[in-house]
């Protein structure tokens, strides 16, 4: 599992005014290293010009210099549109370093309109980012994005490049090369286009999915890091610009050894939604740098940014085909419908958990046959299997606003009473309820100590998903919410909720279109406090309306404060009975008990069951970046 970090400095390149040549945009950046310094090659855009045909904004290939990454000068324009082949534009470079010559490969233009006959691979060769010592068209075809290796493959040159890019379906292809002048041989590449399947590396997952190259190979312990680019549903109103990474061996680059599932980073931020083209990310360049990996890219067609990743962290994830460090309890489901009981008969899942007197408590969501929700209970011993578990519910439905259920319980433990929030449902409207029992009470199972519930949410608004923090911040205590799909807090001033409401919603997660949290977020287990912050687990729903479990890490002092965020799920439906069941592909944790060092994480599984999955809290913990 790994964490996405967008630089605090970003942008760190934008369009300058007093720059007619790059008045409009400066984006899509590529990055290298020379010495202690970082060199950065991207694509600067003027404003249109009048005098020319078309009016239309002209891009070229700017150079630029930083000493710690972030903080660019001496911007200049490097290669500009004086061929055939490029008259119209020079766009999106990439440049690799091999035996002392910087290759760019860029877009060049060499038509109006523009079309897929007029747009190919060229490149540009320097040696000091100030003069170009040469320029060729590359490519007799329709290709964008190609990067050369930094390193010869089996003794040759080797580049990944992207076809058909204006023709779909694009592909991104391998190509070898015995010289340099082999790139810019027309018979290479005819020869080389007879065989253009064999050279295709396979990514894609859908028909209507875009691909192209982002930034040149990076070599790691593990292989070639690749970041591309992976545009969901292109072309089409809802097409979401996403960036991803696969992993390919080092001495053989057609293998792919890991990849990312989905995106890692969609859109989000402000300067990635608002500018000449919103809503667009686009990788252009990568560098490792004190063990992270950074991902430059474009925003918004206006901007040069930057994300990092812990490179270790990264690799464990593309290389371990597990990819989770939690681990299932090979007895689930733990808890399963008694068809004797009718009270639960249609389903029994969505555990809350709480551990007091040496025990596990757990209070779980049973469905009736007329589909009414109550809470059983069980407990466990040693946090696995089931010790003991009531014929009877411990908590039904006692008000008009929780008639048709009570549901999916969140439970904490604060000054010796035990708070339950859960979902009560009127058969109209859901909405979040509260109420308390004395610890004592809750281990000798009196369970009349329960006061009366109190709502807390107003009438109108659909909200569920409900736990408080165990202790007060600000000199109130803290209550996350679902309202739509966001995951949002309010504060209230005491525990006394027969006057204590919710009355807003500070957003503190949100979903990100088009990732596997993009659909919707809720809160899944109550925050356990650490020393880096608070640790929550969360549930994100995708597109497919699949359930997966990430997890963030809040301020310590202000919990609204989003410190840390998993790039991709911890968990997600993989067993059958996860997979299958009332609701098919969910799990949906709502208790997790720490002993020591490991987490018991307790979910329901498909609305039917109850399972339990355990985890190392310092391999948590990695995961957020800690």
């Amino acid at each position: 599992m790994f964490t996405l970090t967008r630089s605090e400095h970003n942008p760190i390149i934008s369009p300058v005014r007093e720059h007619p040549w790059e008045a409009a945009a400066a984006f899509n950046g590529c990055p290298i290293m020379d010495g202690q310094k970082t060199r950065m090659v991207y694509r600067a855009m003027s404003e249109p010009d009048l005098l020319r045909e078309p009016h239309a904004r002209m891009s070229v290939i700017a150079a630029a210099e930083s000493k710690d990454g972030f903080h660019y000068e001496n911007r200049h324009v490097l290669v500009s549109p004086d061929r055939e082949f490029d008259l119209y534009g020079c766009e999106d470079p990439r440049v690799t370093k091999l035996g002392g010559v910087n290759y760019i490969f860029y877009t060049a233009l060499g038509g109006y309109p523009f079309s897929a006959d007029n747009i190919k691979v060229a490149v540009a060769l320097t040696k000091d980012f100030e003069t170009i010592d040469e320029k060729h068209l590359v490519t007799p075809f329709n290709a964008k994005a190609m990067a050369l290796f930094p390193a010869k493959i089996g003794g040759k040159m080797a580049a990944l490049l992207t076809v058909n890019t204006d023709r779909k379906p694009s592909d991104i292809c391998y190509a070898e090369f015995d010289k340099p002048e082999d790139m810019w041989s027309p018979e290479f590449w005819n020869e080389w286009w007879k065989s253009l399947d064999s050279h295709k590396i396979h990514i894609r997952r859908f028909p209507t999915d875009h691909l192209e190259l982002g930034a040149p190979p990076v070599l790691t312990e593990k292989g070639w890091l690749v970041v591309y680019s992976h545009i969901q549903r292109y072309g089409q109103g809802d097409q979401v610009f996403g960036i991803e990474i696969v992993l390919l061996d080092e001495k053989n680059p057609r293998q792919i050894i890991g990849r990312t599932k989905g995106p890692f980073m969609v859109p989000n931020e402000y300067y990635e939604n608002t500018g000449q083209v919103p809503h667009v990310i686009f990788p252009t360049g990568a560098l490792i740098r004190d063990g992270r990996l950074e991902v430059h890219y474009g925003a918004a067609d206006t901007h040069c940014a930057v994300a990092t990743i812990p490179l270790e962290n990264l690799l464990h994830y593309l290389t371990d085909q597990s990819r989770s460090f939690i681990k299932r309890f090979p007895g689930n489901p733990i808890i399963a419908p008694r068809p004797s009981m009718l009270w639960e008969t249609k389903g029994t899942f969505n555990p809350a958990a709480i551990d007091l007197g040496g025990k596990t408590h757990i209070i779980y969501r049973a469905v009736s046959a007329d589909n009414v929700s109550t809470l059983g209970y069980a407990s466990s011993v040693d946090g696995l299997s089931i010790d003991e578990r009531l014929d009877k519910p411990i908590f039904s439905p006692r008000a008009d606003f929780e008639s048709r259920g009570c549901e999916d319980p969140r439970l904490q433990l604060i000054d010796g009473r035990v708070y339950m929030t859960y979902t009560a449902y009127d058969g109209s409207t859901p909405r979040v309820a509260v109420s308390s029992i004395a610890s004592a009470d809750f281990a000798k199972k009196r369970w009349a100590g329960w006061t009366k519930p109190e709502i807390i949410t107003p009438a109108s608004i659909a909200n569920k998903d409900a736990a408080m923090l165990p202790e007060p911040i600000k000199g109130g205590y803290m209550v996350f919410h679902r309202v739509n799909e966001s995951v949002c807090a309010d504060f209230v001033n005491s525990l006394d909720f027969s006057k204590e409401k919710i009355t807003q919603c500070i957003e503190v997660i949100s979903p990100r279109r088009g990732m596997w949290d993009g659909g919707k977020v809720g809160l899944s287990t109550p925050p356990v406090k650490t020393k880096h912050g608070w640790m929550l687990l969360y549930h994100g729903v995708s597109w497919s309306t699949t359930y997966r479990i990430g997890a963030v890490l809040l301020d310590l002092n202000d919990p609204t404060i989003v410190k840390a965020r998993t790039a991709v799920p911890l968990f997600e439906p993989e067993e059958q009975y996860e997979q299958h069941g009332a609701v098919p592909n969910v799990v949906f944790p709502c208790g997790l008990v720490i002993r020591g060092q490991t987490a018991f994480m307790y979910y329901g599984a498909g609305d039917d069951v109850v399972g339990v999955a355990t985890m190392k809290m310092s391999a948590l913990l990695r995961a957020l970046e800690i």
